[in-house]
């Protein structure tokens, strides 16, 4: 990869079928591996800037293409985008993303971190568990649909979750519970914070208008720190 070249999309194999991603490195050219993990919207611009602004963070960031380049404009196409995703194909998919990563001499890290939103969210808990020991950080917003697992015995990431205290489809006592899950299942480090918000208040093209630039700031800067701390 050229150093003219800081992003580029990507294809890799996944359980041998060919998946595809946006693939973003820092100004440096290497550093650690992050795989972002998208809403139900799709791999929209909003998912490849999260990408480029962990680049420019100083790490090598990987955005997964689950819907196969399909892109959702309106709340119900992609409810339906996102009901029409096996969990075992999104999972499948991610884990190949993990094997890509690791891969790529540009990565510096022996593990990953993961952050995702909505339904990304819920993904980045799944991968944890999935993956074990090879996902050092775990950062789910609001992580809500059918990528939750129903148990999280297998994470060794440790965890940082950002919720909204407004959100209607994800209440922080739902929230609440879950952390606690997490600990117990798995005895991991979990932190979740939560914020005058509605959901996807870190989103600013979220067609729905939650975006909250407070919030999304506080919650993004501890991110990247804790990524930071958590990835090796």
């Amino acid at each position: 990869m050229s150093e003219n070249r800081p992003f580029q999309n990507v294809t890799f194999e996944s359980a041998g079928r060919e998946a595809h991603g946006y693939l973003a490195l820092p100004p440096a050219g290497s550093g650690p591996g992050v795989i972002v993990i998208e809403e139900w919207w799709g791999l929209v611009d909003h998912i490849r800037d999260v990408a480029d602004r962990l680049a420019a963070e100083g790490f090598v960031a990987l955005a997964p293409d689950l819907f196969g380049g399909r892109v959702a404009h309106d709340g119900a196409e992609a409810a339906k985008m996102m009901r029409q995703l096996p969990e075992a194909e999104g999972a499948r998919l991610l884990a190949g993303a993990v094997d890509y990563l690791l891969g790529l001499p540009e990565v510096t890290s022996s593990t990953v971190g993961t952050i995702g939103f909505c339904m990304g969210g819920g993904f980045v808990l799944q991968l944890a568990a999935q993956q074990g020991e090879r996902v050092s950080a775990a950062v789910p917003f609001y992580g809500v649909g059918q990528g939750v697992p129903n148990h999280f015995s297998g994470v060794r990431a440790a965890i940082q979750g950002h919720y909204g205290k407004l959100d209607r489809g994800y209440p922080v006592a739902e929230a609440r519970k879950q952390a606690e899950q997490i600990r117990r299942e798995s005895g991991a480090e979990v932190e979740y914070f939560y914020y005058d918000a509605p959901h996807a208040f870190a989103n600013d093209s979220n067609p729905q208008g939650n975006y909250r630039p407070e919030a999304a700031k506080l919650a993004w800067s501890r991110s990247v720190e804790f990524l930071r701390d958590k990835v090796h």
